[in-house]
């Protein structure tokens, strides 16, 4: 792998892995929690409505270009990330890599382009709305970062959609679509240094574009805060309900603390079926379909949630042995099997994830926003490998000791 930063200051790394295909990403440091002096759900307005046109090409051409040639064109945004990619033949990652670039610094954001978004925009924020298990996680943030920028909802109101016009979109593309602000990635099966000199190449030519934005207002630890604690329900009338426990989490920035919650977060919910709740509740009981518990760290502050869906009579009987399984974790340690197994589980899951190609670039766009580097695997094997059971212990306590747990329920 080859990192860098491009004379115009974007940082940059590309990967030799697969075969037959490969694949781009620009991420811009920017998302929902930058919104301040902007309408509510800009960021993810602006994710849209990059692809209604820019300055050489309509919107049509742009939808087209790479699914013309078999790939795909997708992006995303998140409470901290913009991010644009793509999925191509290896012989058609330039035209990807550049059409990435055109669409993130030259997007004109026509007004009947961004009249139609609209209603598009705004009957995705109804379907989530119609989706009790989706929307519980929004109201849950919103809830616990109560007054501070992560509290926003990444797809904002009907009303906030509504208010937005191009004038606006361009004046959030200019302040955040800055050099300092974007990584560029690509992992594919071609010569990393050819990969290097075509990411250099089309930085070079947004040299005079890419760098005139204004200056961006950073975000301050105590923006934030330590979250509040709330215990609410409330009657969706669904024939399911659905319940969120949890609470603040380490930031991205505590990397010792970072690493023993996501460890503690995988034991207890994690994708795999024995994990300690999945085992419980679903396999020995069958109270629920399905349990999870995730962990979303953020620059400043983080949330971990443990989530599931089940019968209005088992949710006592689900709480209870929830409360008891974080109560074990809390009051001993676990021992030195239990440890080494769930670190090599963890280890295990992370490195098949990233067989992906896409996983392996998206990755990568993620730790040169976050860190400014991009941590070789068998560093990551090592700071997992050296986390301790009382560690582990204590970040039980301070992630979901009982004095600072919220709970959001949908019946």
């Amino acid at each position: 792998m080859i990192t860098g930063i491009t004379e115009e200051g974007i940082k940059y790394a590309v990967r030799n892995a697969g075969n037959a295909v490969a694949y781009c990403a620009l991420s811009v440091k920017a998302g929902t929690a930058d919104e301040a002096g902007f309408h509510t759900g800009i960021a993810h307005f602006v994710e849209h409505t990059l692809f209604k046109g820019t300055a050489r090409h309509d919107a049509d051409y742009i939808n087209n270009r790479l699914e013309r040639l078999g790939g795909e064109l997708n992006a995303y945004t998140t409470k901290e990330e913009i991010v644009l990619h793509a999925t191509v033949l290896k012989k058609d990652i330039a035209k990807a890599a550049s059409l990435l670039a055109e669409i993130a610094f030259e997007s004109t954001f026509p007004e009947e382009e961004i009249e139609v978004e609209k209603g598009v925009v705004i009957d995705e924020i109804a379907s989530y709305k119609d989706s009790p298990s989706e929307d519980i996680y929004d109201v849950f943030e919103e809830k616990l970062f109560a007054g501070s920028p992560l509290s926003s909802l990444i797809l904002g109101t009907p009303e906030s959609v509504q208010a937005m016009d191009s004038e606006e979109l361009r004046r959030f593309r200019t302040t955040f679509f800055t050099p300092g602000r974007i990584s560029f990635t690509v992992v594919g099966p071609l010569p990393e240094k050819k990969m290097e000199e075509m990411v250099r190449s089309i930085s070079a030519k947004y040299r005079n574009t890419c760098a005139c934005g204004a200056k961006c207002p950073e975000r301050k630890a105590s923006d934030i805060g330590d979250g509040t604690v709330f215990d609410e329900t409330i009657d969706k009338k669904d024939h399911q309900v659905n319940c969120l426990i949890g609470g603040t989490a380490p930031s991205m920035n505590s990397e010792e603390d970072r690493l023993a919650t996501i460890l503690l977060c995988n034991m207890l919910g994690g994708p795999a079926s024995n994990s300690i709740l999945g085992r419980i509740l679903r396999e020995r009981h069958g109270w629920v379909y399905n349990v999870e518990c995730s962990y979303t760290p953020y620059s400043d502050s983080g949330v971990a949630i443990i989530a599931f869906g089940c019968d209005g009579e088992n949710l006592p009987k689900c709480e209870r042995v929830i409360r008891r399984q974080l109560h074990l974790l809390q009051d001993r340690e676990l021992s030195r099997e239990r440890l080494k197994a769930a670190k090599r589980q963890l280890l295990g899951q992370n490195a098949i994830s990233l067989e992906s190609g896409e996983a392996q670039c998206l990755s990568m766009g993620r730790s040169l926003m976050c860190f400014g580097r991009i941590s070789p695997d068998e560093e990551l094997t090592a700071k997992v490998m050296a986390i301790t059971a009382a560690k582990v212990r204590e970040m039980a306590v301070k992630v979901f000791g009982d004095h600072k747990l919220s709970r959001l329920v949908y019946l």
